[in-house]
């Protein structure tokens, strides 16, 4: 088995035993996490050379976990994900990712590519160690990246500026914010959205979303700055930015 360290983050169980089975007779040393709290604690213990990110994690979108990876490591990065789109692939590559496969994935294919990604690594190289960590933080990524960030609080129900300015939301503005949130900079369909907000995809539920989005963005006043919030006519919603949901 090699002596490089590969640490795979996926959330479905199935998906990720099957991978680590397959991974570890191919002869790839392979640790797996279901989260981004596990993934920050597993390299706290203990340096990897290559991440694995599933894009949709419960805790924390995967963009975050490669822009972190990015900036306060070595590692190199596969990108997981169900979205083929270009603004899918671009966003997944902003954030550092080496090499991006669309689900459902071909685990030979998957194989393949770390094998391809440790092949450029010194064989004698130590894995990549973080600097300054600290594992009481489960979202250390937006505060080491450039780019302004916003934040959810699910608990609070409410959005956060990057300038610190917090406005109350209802539901379906969460639930709206939330569902472009999995996908930042990625355009999310009318209809994608409809059926998370249980709205009919009829006049009258087309109406309510785009009411619903009307009011959010007056919401701009109290927020002291514009929502990032962009309209593609016909086919849905895009969120230029950073988000991380808490």
């Amino acid at each position: 088995m090699s002596d490089h360290k590969i640490i795979v983050v996926e959330d479905d169980r199935d998906f990720r035993e099957i991978m680590v089975k397959y991974l570890t007779l191919a002869g790839i040393n392979v640790t797996a996490t279901s989260s981004a709290l596990e993934f920050y604690s597993s390299i706290a213990r203990e340096p990897y050379h290559i991440a694995v990110l599933d894009i949709g994690l419960p805790d924390q979108n995967g963009l975050v976990l490669a822009e972190f990876i990015r900036k306060n490591t070595n590692m190199r990065i596969v990108m997981l994900t169900a979205q083929a789109s270009i603004y899918s692939k671009l966003s997944a590559y902003r954030s550092g990712a080496d090499i991006y496969l669309v689900k459902p994935i071909d685990l030979a294919e998957l194989a393949a590519s770390i094998q391809s990604l440790l092949g450029r690594l010194n064989v004698d190289s130590e894995p990549a160690s973080v600097h300054e960590w600290q594992p009481a933080e489960l979202a250390p990524a937006p505060a080491q990246t450039d780019e302004p960030h916003w934040s959810l609080l699910r608990q609070e129900c409410s959005l956060i500026s990057p300038q610190g300015c917090k406005v109350s939301l209802t539901s379906k503005e969460f639930d709206f914010l939330e569902k472009l949130a999995a996908s930042p900079n990625e355009v999310v369909e009318r209809q994608t959205l409809l059926q998370a907000l249980v709205y009919d995809n009829d006049e009258f539920g087309n109406k309510a979303l785009d009411s619903m989005v009307h009011r959010l963005r007056r919401k701009k006043d109290d927020l002291k700055i514009r929502l990032p919030l962009k309209t593609i006519h016909g086919v849905g919603y895009i969120f230029f930015g950073s988000i991380v949901i808490f």
